[in-house]
């Protein structure tokens, strides 16, 4: 989850509640979209309430699913959005700063749209140092045509991203260069249909 400058807890809670909305309606088609059945430690970067990590723990029952972020996050995660018999676990770090947990898989999920290019390949240089051999990475974000010329919802959605964050949307080739130049390998690209789409990057 991006470090937004909210200016009261209601405030986060209220931005974490339209993220988990957001995952509760599109989640399983981002994690049906391939099989990730053979990632067995799964890590979702900046994973909010943990909606998009529980729809891949229901799909794959025998993955053990992690969401890692920001402090605050996690907490206000645990207090509003936990769940009885929870499938996931909730771990507090900041993936940009801090050490990144090995597992196979990580999930990037509307994150990569948030930031600089720069920023992004940093990042995602320090997931495949810490990513088991043969894993890789599932982004989740809304991916615009080759010419940017559409969709117009993906449109819509990057100037939104231009005037709120650093970031904007893409389409897949920008996604392939960036993992490429990371070191990862394999790309495999969805279009869902849906509001967003999937691409998996395996490494080494």
């Amino acid at each position: 989850m991006p470090m937004f400058c909210f200016r009261s807890e209601e405030e986060m809670l209220k931005f974490m509640g339209l993220m988990n909305s957001t995952w509760v309606i599109d989640g399983h088609d981002i994690v049906t979209a391939f099989d990730l059945s053979s990632f067995k430690t799964v890590i979702d970067l900046g994973g909010c309430s943990g909606a998009l990590a529980r729809e891949l723990a229901k799909e794959y029952p025998s993955s053990t699913v992690t969401v890692l972020d920001l402090p605050a996050v996690v907490q206000t995660a645990q207090r509003h959005f936990a769940q009885q018999d929870d499938t996931i676990c909730f771990q507090e770090g900041d993936f940009f700063e801090g050490e990144i947990p090995p597992a196979d898989l990580y999930i990037l999920a509307r994150i990569i749209h948030d930031w600089k290019e720069d920023k992004n390949l940093k990042l995602l240089k320090k997931i495949h140092t810490a990513c088991h051999p043969g894993g890789g990475v599932l982004i989740a974000e809304a991916l615009l045509f080759e010419n940017r010329r559409g969709p117009t919802m993906v449109q819509m959605f990057s100037l939104n991203m231009l005037v709120q964050t650093e970031g904007k949307e893409h389409p897949p080739s920008h996604y392939t260069r960036l993992l490429t130049d990371a070191g990862f390998r394999d790309v495999q690209v969805c279009r869902t249909g849906k509001s967003y789409d999937a691409i998996l990057r395996r490494d080494k």
